[in-house]
């Protein structure tokens, strides 16, 4: 598969919580920190989401919100 995103983040689910019309999906990056992301539970369900599934995060830089403690 060829993507024009250029942040591209290979990494492993560990938890996926699923609510009503959401999902969130923890995943911990081969580098070893850990990302969440909130996609429908339709696409989770799609994309058969699991602990342990093999995932690459595709980040947008126009869709990036950082915050500090």
């Amino acid at each position: 598969m060829k993507l024009s995103t250029r942040n591209q983040l290979a990494g492993t689910v560990t938890a996926v919580v699923t609510g009503e019309a959401m999902a969130v999906v923890k995943v911990q990056l081969d580098g070893g920190s850990e990302i969440t992301s909130s996609i429908t539970k339709q696409a989770a369900d799609d994309l058969g989401l699991t602990d342990g599934s093999k995932v690459i995060a595709l980040i947008k830089s126009t869709d990036v919100a950082l915050a500090t403690e």
